[in-house]
C-alpha cells in the first residue's frame, strides 16, 4: 500500500492498526484514503454500504470495514490542469470548433 500523503511505500503484511502512522510522513495510515472502499463517486464517499459516515477522509478513524489499498490513490484528485481542460473542452463553442454558424 501506498501512504494517500506522500506515497511512500507501506508494508501490509501485518494488520494496519487504528494507531498506525507512515514511518515517512507521520499521517495516520487507518484513514478513508487509505481504504480500499474509498471512492469519491459514492454515497459517503465509500463502497461500503455498512460503513459509518466518516467525515474526515484523511484522519485516523475506528472503522472495522478499514481494507489497505491495493492501488495507488493517484487518479482520486485530478491535476488542476487537467480539469480546466475538460471544463472547457465541455464549453467550447462550436465557432472554436471549426464549425460556422
Amino acid at each position: 500500500m501506498q501512504c494517500w500523503n506522500c506515497k511512500t511505500e507501506v508494508d501490509t503484511k501485518q494488520r494496519i492498526g487504528f494507531r498506525d502512522y507512515c514511518p515517512a510522513c507521520d499521517r495516520a495510515l487507518h484513514a478513508c484514503l487509505n481504504c480500499d472502499f474509498y471512492d469519491p463517486s459514492h454515497n459517503n464517499q465509500c463502497r461500503e454500504p455498512m460503513a459509518e459516515r466518516m467525515v474526515d477522509k484523511d484522519r485516523k478513524n475506528f472503522c472495522e470495514y478499514f481494507a489497505p489499498r491495493r492501488a495507488a490513490p493517484a487518479g482520486l484528485r485530478p491535476a488542476p490542469s487537467a480539469a480546466r481542460e475538460k471544463l472547457e473542452a465541455l464549453f467550447k463553442r462550436k465557432s472554436d470548433a471549426g464549425g460556422s454558424r
